[in-house]
C-alpha cells in the first residue's frame, strides 16, 4: 500500500506528498476551469502517469531482454469532454523509440506498453491509443 497525502492551500492549488519518498508536487486548476494554471492539473497528472507508465513498462521489459531504450520519449495529448460532465475523453500517446531496436524486439515492447497499469485502469470511456515511432 502506498500513501499519497495532500493539502488544499488556496487559489485552487493542492500540495501533495508521496509517502515512501517524500517527494512533493503541487497541482493547480487549469485556466479554462477557473484556475491559475501554474502547475499540472489533476487531469494533467493522469496524462503524465500514462506516458511515464508506458515508458517504464517498456523499460522493464527492454532491460530484461538486454535492449537499450535510452533516449526513448513520449508525448501525450489530453482531450477533455464536457458531455454529460467534464472528464478526460482521450489520451493519445506517441512513444518515440530508438531506430536501433531490432524488429523482433519491437513487437514485444509494443505489447508490453499496452499492459501498463495506468492504461489498463483508464476504462472504456477514455480513448487511449498508443502510436510507436522508431527514430
Amino acid at each position: 500500500m502506498i500513501e499519497i497525502t495532500g493539502k488544499y492551500v488556496g487559489d485552487l492549488r493542492v500540495e501533495t506528498r508521496h509517502g515512501p519518498s517524500g517527494a512533493e508536487l503541487a497541482t493547480d486548476a487549469p485556466v479554462d476551469h477557473d484556475g491559475l494554471g501554474r502547475s499540472f492539473s489533476p487531469t494533467d497528472l493522469v496524462a503524465a502517469a500514462l506516458g511515464t507508465c508506458i515508458v517504464t513498462v517498456i523499460g522493464i521489459v527492454a532491460r530484461r531482454r538486454g535492449v537499450d531504450i535510452v533516449g526513448t520519449r513520449f508525448h501525450v495529448t489530453k482531450e477533455m469532454v464536457a458531455d454529460p460532465q467534464r472528464r478526460i475523453g482521450r489520451l493519445a500517446t506517441t512513444v518515440h523509440l530508438p531506430a536501433s531496436i531490432p524488429a523482433q524486439e519491437r513487437t514485444i515492447l509494443e505489447r508490453a506498453a499496452h499492459t501498463c497499469p495506468v492504461h489498463q485502469s483508464l476504462g472504456e470511456r477514455v480513448e487511449a491509443p498508443i502510436t510507436f515511432l522508431y527514430e
